[in-house]
C-alpha cells in the first residue's frame, strides 16, 4: 500500500491472504482421512540443507487411509523416513525399496480435542492477522486526514468500510473454523 493513498481494494486483498493462510494451515490438520498436503509441512535434511519433502519424493494417497511416498533417490530414504517420524504427526513409514507407505492411524478422543485446541489457535492467529490490516488501514486513514489528504467524514466513511470488511474477514475466519471442527468431529 503507498503511504499517501487509500485503497480498500488493497486491504481486502491483505485479508484475503490471510484467510488462504490459514486455510493452507487447516489443510495439513489431519483428519484422521489421508491428505498429500499433510505431509506439506515437512522439511527433510538431504544433500547439505533443508528442502520440503515433495522436492525429494512423490507423495500419493492410493487409498482413504494411506499416504505413500516415492523417494527419488535412495540415498535419502533415511533422512525421509527421519523427517517424517520427527514431525509430531504421529505416523510410522513402512519402508518398502524407495517406496514409503504411511498409513492414517483412526483419531481417537483425546488426539480430536488436541486437533480442535489446534484449530483454534490458527484461527486465532487468522483473525489477528486480519485485524493488523484493518489497523494499517485504520493508520492510514488517521494519517490522511491529519496531513489534509482526506476530509473528516471521508475518513469516517473509510474507516466504516475498512471495519465492515475487517467483520466479514472475521466471521469467514469463524465459519473456516466451525467447518475444521465439524470435519474432526465426524471423522
Amino acid at each position: 500500500m503507498s503511504s499517501d493513498s487509500f485503497d480498500l481494494n488493497d486491504l481486502e486483498e491483505r485479508m484475503q491472504a490471510s484467510l488462504d493462510a490459514l486455510k493452507r494451515e487447516f489443510s495439513g490438520l489431519r483428519t484422521g482421512r489421508a491428505s498429500a498436503h499433510l505431509l506439506d509441512p515437512i522439511q527433510v535434511t538431504v544433500y547439505g540443507s533443508k528442502m520440503p519433502l515433495n522436492q525429494v519424493a512423490t507423495v500419493s494417497v492410493p487409498e482413504p487411509r494411506m499416504i505413500t511416498v516415492q523417494v527419488w533417490d535412495r540415498s535419502n530414504i533415511s533422512a525421509v523416513e527421519k523427517a517424517i517420524r520427527e514431525s509430531n504427526l504421529g505416523l510410522n513409514p513402512v519402508i518398502d525399496g524407495q517406496m514409503m507407505r504411511l498409513p492414517i492411524p483412526a483419531l481417537t478422543a483425546e488426539r480430536r480435542q488436541d486437533l480442535i485446541k489446534v484449530a483454534h489457535k490458527y484461527a486465532e492467529q487468522g483473525r489477528i492477522s486480519v485485524r493488523n490490516v484493518r489497523r494499517d488501514g485504520m493508520d492510514l486513514l488517521k494519517k490522511l486526514e491529519k496531513e489534509g489528504g482526506m476530509s473528516q467524514d471521508e475518513q469516517k466513511t473509510n474507516a466504516a468500510k475498512v471495519q465492515d470488511l475487517t467483520d466479514t474477514y472475521v466471521k469467514e475466519v469463524d465459519q473456516v473454523l466451525q467447518n475444521k471442527e465439524a470435519e474432526i468431529q465426524k471423522v
